[in-house]
């Protein structure tokens, strides 16, 4: 696989202002002169760096805190998305066909009823219309849940309260019937695998929600090095054809379909998972009464009825 990083004079560049470093400190530390950091970041992304100096970039990465990897992993998102993504700004930037739901308040995006290409091997599958939550359900959203009905906090809240830093990163730590009770709660449901791959892929297959390029910096996945959930609204460059957002990384979104009896499949990969794992043709599944600090789920529901 290839690494996420390709080490050029323009990601050099990003890393040194991601750990904010002058051009003579952030030298020391990589082991060059100040003279060569100058010239790998005025000729940018046209010179690749020699393999020793690719090491010592990975190495002063892996060792940076988490708030400098964070901002790094930023701005390769961001790089992304200017250099590559056209068709992602332009989708973001037009009039998605969006709805508020009700009940919990989410946004919700529309995948039409057709036929869509399915699995590795494209197999065309018919699905119905749905609409389906354009960002998984947050720790926000799940606070309401559980003070509108005392089921129990995730463990990962200090006294069963959300802390504040993470209202708008994914829930995790719960159960597929957490996830459930959340849904039914709502008035919705977990999607099935079927319509969670549609509304990742779209119609025509694409091996990502953002094409077909595997561009591990359009998703929170392990090789980031970032380490923990990021707000669920950040890889802006990773949506899908639909418009539904953070399909791929950042936490394993559990499904209503039981691949086998108690246990149920989960999509998307995680901030944990190699990026190889982000592909939503892909299977996984647990036991429903599995919980991690990397699992947590977005829900569907059925167009309203417009008779």
């Amino acid at each position: 696989m290839e690494p996420v990083v390709r080490w050029t004079g323009h990601e050099a560049g990003l890393l040194r202002q991601a750990l904010r470093k002058n051009v003579k400190d952030f030298a020391t530390q990589v082991g060059v002169s100040p003279r060569q950091i100058t010239t790998w970041e005025r000729r940018g992304s046209t010179i690749s760096l020699q393999p020793d100096n690719q090491s010592s970039l990975d190495t002063v990465l892996a060792r940076a805190d988490l708030p400098a990897q964070q901002r790094f992993a930023k701005s390769l998102t961001e790089k992304a998305a200017a250099g590559t993504d056209e068709r992602a700004e332009q989708l973001l930037r037009r009039d998605l066909r969006t709805t508020r739901h009700g009940n919990d308040g989410k946004l919700m995006v529309q995948v039409d009823e057709g036929i869509y290409l399915a699995g590795p091997q494209g197999t065309p599958e018919w699905l119905d219309a749905f609409l389906i939550d354009q960002f998984p359900t947050t720790n926000a959203d799940y606070a309401r849940f559980v003070t509108a009905t005392g089921h129990r906090p995730p463990q990962h809240w200090p006294g069963g309260k959300c802390l504040v830093s993470l209202r708008d990163h994914p829930v995790v730590w719960v159960t597929w019937h957490d996830a459930t009770a959340y849904a039914a709660w709502s008035g919705k449901a977990l999607p099935s695998a079927k319509q969670w791959e549609k509304a990742a892929r779209g119609p025509k297959g694409r091996s990502y929600p953002w094409g077909n390029e595997p561009t591990a910096a359009k998703c929170n996945v392990a090789e980031a090095g970032i380490g923990t959930t990021t707000p669920v609204n950040r890889y802006q460059s990773g949506v899908s054809p639909y418009g539904v957002v953070d399909l791929c990384g950042n936490t394993w979104e559990w499904c209503s379909t039981e691949a086998e009896p108690g246990r149920f499949e989960l999509k998307g990969s995680a901030y944990t998972s190699p990026f190889e794992r982000a592909a939503p043709f892909l299977h996984n599944a647990a036991n429903a009464t599995m919980k991690d600090n990397d699992t947590g789920f977005r829900c569907v529901t059925a167009l309203p009825d417009s008779r």
